[in-house]
């Protein structure tokens, strides 16, 4: 009886053992070695993206990341998607209004109203959609090529340069789809206006 007593208490303390030993082990596997590597792996094949895509001026400052949208509030640049979380990267998201509710509708109509008076030159009926529609992450940091080119107006006027010239920037600046087959074009808004402002001199 002692015999089996003291056996059993062997095995119970040889099970603690062990699962103590496989817990350890496993912390250092998936906790330590395995966030380690990948992450070792990830700045050796794809440094920039590693590091948040980073975009730096003409200067060498860092300005924002190719991956969230920033708010351009002066005409005289490219302005992007709205966004219900100003685009400060701290969350993502959108209000997710019904097309009938009345504070999208109410938003909705003063996009349209802003439009109108900073683009007189532009009808409402070319305004793009996604100029006055929220993307679904908040965070769009693109435009269509068609929204950038119905800003061209206003941004030829308030900068005083031509209208041909910022087409082909907006040209250039016009990214394809990925692998070729998947997403839409898009221009990324950010680059565009470090471009407009390269252009201007500035």
């Amino acid at each position: 009886m002692k015999m089996t007593a003291k056996f059993e208490e062997m095995r119970h303390g040889s099970i603690w053992l062990i699962a103590l030993r496989t817990s350890l082990l496993f912390i250092v596997i998936c906790g330590i070695a395995y966030p380690l590597a990948s992450t070792g792996l990830a700045q050796l094949i794809f440094p920039d993206q590693a590091n948040g895509s980073m975009v730096k001026d003409g200067s060498g400052r860092t300005v924002g990341s190719e991956l969230i949208g920033q708010t351009f509030t002066d005409p005289s640049y490219f302005q992007g998607r709205i966004s219900s979380i100003d685009n400060n990267g701290a969350a993502s998201g959108s209000n997710n209004y019904s097309p009938s509710n009345p504070e999208l509708l109410k938003r909705v109509k003063e996009s349209i109203a802003q439009w109108e008076k900073e683009n007189p030159k532009v009808p409402i009926s070319e305004l793009p959609i996604d100029l006055i529609t929220n993307s679904g992450s908040g965070l769009d940091p693109d435009i269509t090529p068609a929204s950038a080119e119905a800003q061209i107006p206003r941004i030829s006027a308030l900068r005083h340069i031509p209208g041909e010239q910022l087409q082909q920037l907006v040209k250039k600046s016009i990214e394809g789809r990925d692998l070729g087959v998947f997403g839409e074009k898009r221009v990324n808004v950010l680059k565009l206006n470090l471009a407009l402002k390269e252009l201007a001199g500035e």
